[in-house]
């Protein structure tokens, strides 16, 4: 009696990895400079603003921070607004009050924000 046939596989061919879901490897989705123009944007919309307001000393409240930026925030934007602010406030653009949300603005700010944009 003849043994049934049996399909024989060429380990050489990829053709039939390629069939099946399972072998494929997943690639990592591509790293984009996404976080950085989400925080950029918002330190775009705070110095839009004290461009408007530009006297030294100025003071930008909760208020006004809640009516001209928080309103205007996407969800993507609102996860980078922390950094933005803290990066304002170390370059010394504006002084963060003891409330924690209540900004001046600095000389440093007046004479920067004129000619600055955050935004590519």
């Amino acid at each position: 009696m003849k043994p049934s046939p049996s399909k024989k596989f060429n380990k050489s061919d990829k053709s039939n990895e390629l069939k099946t879901p399972h072998n494929k490897k997943r690639k990592a989705p591509p790293k984009s400079n996404g976080e950085v123009s989400y925080k950029n944007q918002v330190k775009e919309m705070f110095s839009n603003w004290f461009k408007k307001n530009n006297k030294v000393g100025y003071v930008m409240s909760k208020q006004v921070i809640v009516k001209n930026i928080l309103t205007k925030l996407t969800s993507k934007q609102e996860n980078s607004l922390q950094v933005a602010l803290k990066e304002l406030h170390e370059d010394g653009y504006v002084e963060i009050q003891e409330d924690g949300l209540t900004l001046v603005l600095t000389q440093k700010g007046v004479n920067d924000f004129k000619k600055m944009s955050f935004t590519s």
